[in-house]
Parts: C-alpha cells; structure tokens; sequence
C-alpha cells in the first residue's frame, strides 16, 4: 500500500471538491444517489487519506465530479 498516494489523491478530491463549492455531505448525497453507498464520515477519511477508494467509488467520482480520470489521478 502506498499511504503517500493515498494522501495526494485524497487532497486532490477535496480540491475538486471544494472548487465546485460542494461540502462533504453534498458529495456524499450526490454519491449515494448515483448508487455508491458511502458516508461523509467514508469522505473526510479519504479526503485525508486514511481510507482506500474501490474502484466503483472512482468510477463514480468521475462522473459526479465530471472529470477525466487522469484529473482524479494527478
């Protein structure tokens, strides 16, 4: 496991996050309307990377966010 990636991913969806002026809750309503069952508690933790993404979560983010997947990647 690489905690160091973990961490710059997680600082960059809270970057894209915040630039689309969205809180964690909003994301996390957003999320679990388009079927990915997670909590605001489950984005604080990978905003700050203490929790790992699944890749339907990625997939998800993706589209909420609509952006590319190297933009979730950077």
């Amino acid at each position: 496991m690489d905690f160091n990636y973990d961490k710059r991913m997680g600082k960059n969806i809270r970057a894209i996050r915040e630039k689309k002026g969205w809180t964690q809750e909003v994301l996390a309503a957003k999320l679990q309307i388009a079927g990915c069952d997670i909590t605001r508690r489950a984005i604080a933790k990978i905003e700050v990377g203490q929790r790992h993404l699944y890749a339907h979560e990625i997939k998800s983010m993706k589209e909420i966010f609509d952006v590319s997947y190297e933009e979730l990647f950077v």
